[in-house]
């Protein structure tokens, strides 16, 4: 019996398991869930799953912990693979949703082999820089930036925690990440180098690909889009002023039009509100009739607005990955994307040679390379949007499969 999000590719090659999920979505049924995932991400399921309910989830909800949120949300997973175990003892433990604390109580506890698939550190060596240079950002706030004091005592703090993480991380018999950023940050804090692969999270690259590649007919109207959940760190108004700017230099009057579109997916009423902050920008900056909020939409309008799009837009500083990225890509848009994580080291890069894409970092660069982007040549952008194309089979559903059955072998020996 295997355990955990992502032991449905064993299902395919070891015809022998029965997979079980650990969810805390009480108000779904199994198969509510199994159409939910088939809706928004266009997954389908070959073989039936088996669907253990928690009830203690809420545990590890940031919201319980106003401070000290990390140790907060890491401990109480630890009580909620507590539950978990006492419902369900698997053979084979699979954590793929960033709860580390809970691989030493499955390995110790439960008897299990243990894997996990890290997308994001829950600490990195960028956080502790951010803190020890007294940076001001989402997860770091102005009135701890402006002590000394308290900058020394976060500082403390996450070296504390960055040592815990490590310990347990460490546990792990086979460690999985998704990208040479997140990979560099996992051998710095788990020094677990002798079982930690690469494994490129799975991108539904071929849906996007069947959409016609085409050059750009003339048209009054240009569209920018970005993919990413109303999450801080996705950095919208970043998007917004960039936006903002880039029509402020444009002359009055002049065509074609440009919009900017907003698409992603709101999880909870913090979320809901990020967004009504986000359309108050918009009207700060005169910009509300040019930018367009879509928000959990369905996968066909998504592909639409995607094949409509001449820019894909990205701002997340150090993100991980970026499926949203790559997806913008495979689906025949300029991507601009910031320059770091994920987008930097794996997926903006040359592609035999050839351009894939653009990097920015602040509003300033965002606007100008935006302006630089519509200023070229339909053929130009033609030629970019066939390079990025090419680039993202490395990317693929059946690729991810692959390799992840290739690193998760040693669980099954």
């Amino acid at each position: 019996m295997v355990a955990g999000g992502l032991c449905l590719c064993g299902l395919l090659r070891y015809r022998n398991v029965t997979c079980v999920v650990y969810t805390g979505d009480r108000d779904a049924t199994g198969e509510e869930i199994v159409e939910g995932a088939f809706r928004r991400f266009n997954i389908k399921l070959i073989h039936p799953v088996k669907f253990v309910f928690l009830e203690k989830r809420f545990l590890v909800e940031a919201s319980l912990y106003p401070h000290f949120t990390l140790l907060g949300q890491s401990l109480g997973s630890v009580f909620l693979g507590w539950e978990a175990l006492l419902k369900c003892v698997p053979d084979i433990y699979i954590d793929s949703m960033g709860y580390a604390f809970t691989i030493p109580l499955f390995k110790y506890l439960g008897g299990c082999r243990v894997g996990c698939y890290v997308h994001y550190p829950t600490i990195s060596t960028d956080m502790l820089s951010v803190v020890r240079n007294q940076d001001t950002r989402f997860n770091n706030a102005a009135f701890i930036t402006s002590s000394p004091l308290f900058s020394k005592f976060k500082l403390v703090y996450y070296y504390f925690f960055a040592f815990m993480y490590g310990l347990v991380g460490s546990c792990s018999d086979v460690v999985m990440v998704n990208s040479s950023w997140t990979l560099n940050h996992i051998l710095s804090l788990w020094r677990a180098g002798a079982c930690t692969s690469i494994v490129y999270p799975p991108c539904d690259v071929q849906t996007f690909l069947d959409i016609p590649l085409e050059m750009e007919r003339s048209t009054s109207e240009y569209s920018i889009v970005s993919v990413s959940q109303f999450r801080p760190e996705k950095d919208h108004p970043l998007q917004i002023r960039a936006f903002a700017k880039l029509l402020k230099e444009k002359r009055v009057g002049q065509e074609p039009s440009l919009k900017l579109i907003l698409i992603g997916g709101c999880r909870n009423q913090q979320d809901e509100e990020r967004v009504n902050n986000l359309k108050c920008l918009c009207e700060e900056l005169g910009v509300s009739d040019d930018v367009i909020f879509r928000i959990n939409i369905p996968f066909e309008e998504l592909k639409r607005h995607l094949a409509e799009a001449t820019i894909g837009l990205h701002t997340m500083w150090n993100e991980h990955f970026g499926i949203g990225v790559v997806e913008c890509m495979a689906a025949g848009t300029v991507i601009l994307a910031h320059n770091s994580g994920g987008p930097k080291l794996d997926i903006v890069v040359p592609h035999e040679g050839y351009v894939t894409g653009f990097l920015a970092e602040d509003e300033d660069s965002y606007a100008e390379t935006m302006a630089y982007i519509f200023s070229l040549s339909p053929e130009k952008r033609l030629e970019i949007r066939k390079n990025a194309r090419r680039s993202v089979h490395r990317f693929s559903d059946q690729h991810f499969e692959d390799t992840f059955l290739l690193s998760v072998e040693p669980l099954f020996k």
